[in-house]
């Protein structure tokens, strides 16, 4: 009698351990995270996947980043302009975007305060490159040099997104100090003061065919904020 319960109590618990083994898989992978929108594709690696029955594709398509905390706050409608621009273009980093705008804010105010057609060339679009020639010019032509300096950058925030055909378009707001001088032909100044920094606010454009196998974002618009 002892040996027969002995062996009725190992199948006992051998069938146990096969049910805690089976359940214990299914619950661990039932309570797999499901990746939010924001998080990174390696995060999401071997995570349950979204549902696939949402209407629209861009409220499906993550906003990328694996460093997507680091982005400034948006509004929702910037949110799904930046959902819409990154369901159309599968590479868009929406943090990237925003460090790319700050540099070619940055590098457009220098080329322009230089005088480098070249450079602004390669940076804007046609209308507003001719903008800034067609200053430059006048510029040249008064005999007037600009010797300005970037002294930080406070602000550079996403105000608007959104697609437009083929065309994705951000619109920036930059707040910046911005130490300002005006000389003339002998090389005196005319005005302003490389002492005293004046705070910028501009907004700026910036769009990109996503058809395109150019990766480059050009500047299109310029406003002052």
């Amino acid at each position: 009698m002892t040996v027969e319960i002995v062996i009725l109590a190992m199948i006992a618990a051998f069938l146990g351990l096969r049910l805690y083994s089976v359940l214990g898989r299914r619950a661990e992978h039932e309570e797999e995270p499901i990746p939010g929108r924001f998080d990174s594709a390696a995060g999401a690696a071997g995570a349950a996947r979204p549902s696939t029955q949402s209407r629209d594709p861009a409220d499906r398509q993550p906003l990328n980043p694996a460093r997507q905390r680091d982005l400034p706050a948006a509004t929702p409608s910037v949110e799904r302009g930046l959902r819409e621009i990154a369901a159309a273009d599968r590479r868009f980093d929406a943090f990237a975007f925003v460090e790319g705008a700050r540099n070619a804010y940055r590098m457009i105010l220098e080329a322009f305060w230089k005088g480098d057609k070249d450079e602004l060339r390669q940076l804007c679009d046609e209308d507003v490159y001719g903008e800034f020639a067609a200053a430059i010019d006048a510029r040249i032509a008064a005999g007037e040099t600009l010797d300005n300096r970037l002294v930080r950058i406070e602000e550079a925030s996403i105000v608007e997104a959104g697609m437009s055909g083929s065309i994705a378009r951000i619109r920036m707001r930059f707040r910046a100090d911005i130490a300002a001088v005006t000389r003339n032909a002998e090389g005196q100044v005319v005005a302003g003061s490389l002492n005293d920094a004046v705070e910028a606010v501009d907004l700026w454009s910036f769009s990109r065919n996503v058809t395109s196998g150019d990766p480059d974002w050009l500047l299109d618009e310029t406003d002052e904020g």
